[in-house]
């Protein structure tokens, strides 16, 4: 009988039933999202502001007549955001370490999701950034239909629909890439761009312009700034240790 009863729970293990399972569960497994790993950091900070000169561009308007929903939330005409220009500073511009950083470094994605909002019948942020890997949280607060789309040249491109107010999607890049735009099927004029980068060195500039970005470890820097109608605009800084270097960014109005 128990020779018996041994054969038995032998077949049980050899054809995946339940006891097969709690001796898989005995030694540790790794997950999906293990960490792959934490490149260098450091306490070097570069930070700057980015400048405008010129004659600054009309946003052009939006007809939001058929998305009273929308229209309510302004108390005047709305306008596409394309140019946060005020005192001469640039908001939305996407400022990241291109290249310096040690070869072969690898970087932990936050386990926090970035959120974007669909607010008004317009992305909200605008212009953002995230890490390979990073969850994005994108969330329908209008009471209405948005398609989103993301068009990317590296990555895998989405489509996803979210017919009511309240309607979270959960989406992730697998790849570095600069930019991604985002897009409204239902609403020609909703436009977003995240940035996708292997590490987390990056920021997006306020409505004052400025940008800030930290724990660098010391090293010798290409900094990137780029702005979806301004185009892009670089410098080198050199920071070491605890040092805190400046590096500013002029636009200027496109050529018509």
């Amino acid at each position: 009988m128990r020779r018996v009863m041994l054969c038995a729970a032998a077949l049980t293990l050899a054809c995946g039933g339940k006891d097969q399972g709690a001796a898989s569960n005995g030694a540790a497994q790794p997950s999906a999202d293990a960490p792959k790993g934490t490149g260098p950091t450091g306490n070097a900070t570069i930070s700057g502001v980015a400048r405008f000169t010129g004659t600054v561009p009309a946003n052009p308007a939006i007809d939001m007549s058929q998305e009273a929903a929308c229209k309510s939330k302004y108390t005047g005409t709305p306008t596409d955001p394309e140019y946060v220009i005020a005192d001469g500073k640039v908001g939305n511009v996407f400022v990241y370490v291109k290249s310096g950083l040690p070869a072969g470094a690898t970087y932990t994605p936050p386990g926090t999701a970035v959120v974007i909002d669909q607010d008004g019948c317009l992305y909200h942020p605008r212009v953002f950034g995230v890490m390979v890997g990073q969850k994005i949280e994108i969330k329908n607060s209008d009471p209405l239909l948005h398609n989103i789309k993301a068009v990317p040249t590296k990555n895998r491109g989405f489509n996803i629909s979210q017919p009511t107010q309240g309607m979270t999607t959960t989406r992730t890049f697998a790849t570095e890439e600069v930019m991604v735009p985002l897009q409204c099927n239902v609403h020609s004029w909703m436009t977003a761009h995240v940035g996708v980068l292997s590490h987390p060195f990056f920021s997006t500039s306020g409505k004052d312009g400025s940008f800030t970005i930290t724990n660098l470890p010391p090293g010798t820097y290409e900094i990137e700034a780029w702005h979806e109608k301004l185009g892009t605009q670089k410098s080198t800084v050199t920071v070491g240790a605890g040092e805190t270097k400046t590096t500013d960014f002029t636009f200027s109005a496109p050529k018509a």
